[in-house]
């Protein structure tokens, strides 16, 4: 008889929960994008039969909205008495999030039956706005332009072709080293006078629109302040 130690013992394989099956989709799809999930591969992923699946998720649709809800799941809730900190955070938060999933930012917004972190996330962004003074219609305004910020940001960042500071000299210098002496001298300063300089970091380039935005948006809050008669100046 084959004792629990005996190295040739195969260790049983843990129970199918739907959490498995999220988590097996999310590899897959981090490792070769959101096209090489099929029912088919996640099944293959998880050693089990297709239908298998179906006991835990409806469909693909079904693990499309679990995968949004756990990149929501990674990004910072906005919170603290300051709002343009919350609201800063809360972007960088998801900027690294959506670094680590880049497939994901085409579906933040496209779920039509959102999950609960999904749901979390929205109306606790509404809520720091709203508990800052933000009226209903611009606290609209701003969770818009902040989101079209971040994901626009989100998606030209994974299709850039570099990704560290080493593999943007290397991009840069290349470029550079096809153009004729004396062309294109206003994006040959660009490089060389900010890209290929010690500590660049794009990252930089996101923070500082985002303090863009929030100065804005804090002019735009400071004109709903009452004026003479109690109406807005």
């Amino acid at each position: 008889m084959t004792s629990s130690t005996d190295p040739g013992t195969v260790s049983p394989r843990p129970p199918l929960t739907r959490q498995r099956v999220l988590q097996a989709a999310l590899a897959l799809a981090d490792r070769g994008g959101i096209e090489s999930l099929s029912m088919r591969k996640l099944a293959q992923e998880l050693g089990v039969e297709a239908m298998s699946l179906y006991h835990h998720v409806a469909n693909k649709d079904e693990i499309l909205d679990g995968l949004v809800d756990i990149v929501f799941g990674e990004i910072a809730l906005p919170s603290g008495p300051d709002w343009r900190s919350a609201m800063r955070r809360r972007a960088v938060s998801a900027r690294e999030a959506l670094r680590r999933h880049p497939w994901a930012t085409p579906l933040m917004e496209s779920r039509a039956a959102p999950c609960p972190a999904n749901l979390r996330h929205h109306d606790a962004v509404l809520g720091a706005l709203r508990g800052a003074g933000f009226p209903v219609e611009l606290a609209a305004h701003a969770y818009s332009l902040l989101d079209a910020y971040i994901y626009g940001c989100a998606l030209q960042e994974a299709s850039l072709p570099f990704g560290t500071p080493e593999e943007t000299a290397e991009v840069a210098s290349s470029i550079m080293a096809g153009m004729a002496a004396g062309a294109y001298r206003h994006l040959t300063e660009l490089v060389v006078e900010h890209v290929l300089q010690p500590g660049y970091d794009y990252g930089d380039e996101f923070r500082f629109g985002i303090e863009l935005l929030l100065d804005g948006l804090e002019r735009a809050l400071g004109d709903q302040a009452p004026g003479p008669g109690g109406r807005p100046q």
